[in-house]
């Protein structure tokens, strides 16, 4: 019999893996939320109970939702439960209550995960990885408050600049032209700032709606194409500083980028030879 399961959402949730005690336990009373579900016809079977989270299988039009019920009995979670070693318990519990018999889950009986469920479980044991600090460091300027300069399908540099900072200018024009402007590359700016103004400046910039026209601006002498508003929220930069300080790095611009070779390099202040790193550059996003 096939075995359809539908994702709708990940919970990442570190437990120990469900003992046979759990499975004996009593069937709890079903949430109302869940009882809802049943009155339209779907089908719901107790889990049973994995670090204190009473868990149910509902099954509507050959769909599998799974929920985790909290231990207040007042809130409930929708998707997988994950063990410390990033392996899916829900699928160690759907395979016991299938083992009990049962006519709900009788049809959706199968010898092996199907290939969905098999995918989805290497998706999730990559998420477990150990990750090399260079790696763990470029996950985290990735996902930093940044702003893009160029062709969004450019190869991608990313670059600490502060606001006020000559090298920082000087890296900029010399991409501007050659590179920027003819779609050989995407410079994804991370606004700092080392000083009061420079923060807030950055902050605008973060903030602006035209960012690559003000930042131009910016290096063309423009003094009023960043200003140095009072009052505005510097969260964003605060994060950008933080990641700096947590990676030591401690000039500007700092640049990151990953190599053809998918390795992560670093490149300390003003580039030297832009065309070597613009040839060691992915062709395409």
């Amino acid at each position: 019999m096939r075995f359809i399961v539908l994702f709708t959402a990940l919970l990442f949730v570190a437990v120990m893996p469900l003992s046979a005690q759990a499975q004996q336990t009593a069937v709890p009373t079903m949430p109302t939320a869940l009882e809802a579900l049943t009155d339209k016809g779907a089908q719901a079977r107790y889990l049973g109970k994995s670090h204190g989270l009473d868990g149910w299988i509902v099954i509507y039009q050959g769909q599998e939702q799974y929920y985790y019920v909290t231990p207040d009995g007042q809130g409930f979670l929708m998707g997988l439960l994950f063990n410390k070693d990033g392996e899916i318990v829900t699928v160690k519990q759907v395979a016991d209550l299938q083992k009990q018999g049962g006519e709900v889950l009788d049809f959706l009986a199968a010898d092996k995960p199907p290939k969905s469920l098999a995918e989805e479980m290497e998706k999730s044991n990559k998420e477990f990885e150990y990750k090399t600090p260079a790696e763990q460091m470029f996950a985290e300027v990735e996902n930093s408050n940044y702003v893009s300069f160029g062709k969004k399908d450019a190869p991608v540099i990313y670059s600490f600049m502060d606001p006020q900072c000559p090298h920082c200018h000087e890296f900029m024009q010399d991409m501007r032209k050659d590179y920027i402007e003819k779609g050989l590359v995407q410079v994804r700016m991370i606004p700092v700032g080392f000083r009061d103004e420079t923060l807030t400046q950055a902050a605008f910039l973060l903030a602006s709606p035209d960012a690559e026209e003000r930042w131009f601006k910016h290096l063309d002498g423009d003094e009023q194409a960043l200003p140095a508003k009072s009052g505005i929220s510097t969260q964003g930069v605060q994060k950008n500083l933080a990641l700096m300080q947590a990676w030591k790095f401690n000039v500007t611009p700092m640049t990151a980028y990953r190599g053809r070779d998918g390795s992560v390099k670093i490149v300390r202040g003003r580039a030297s030879d832009l065309t070597s790193i613009l040839a060691d550059l992915p062709t395409a996003q």
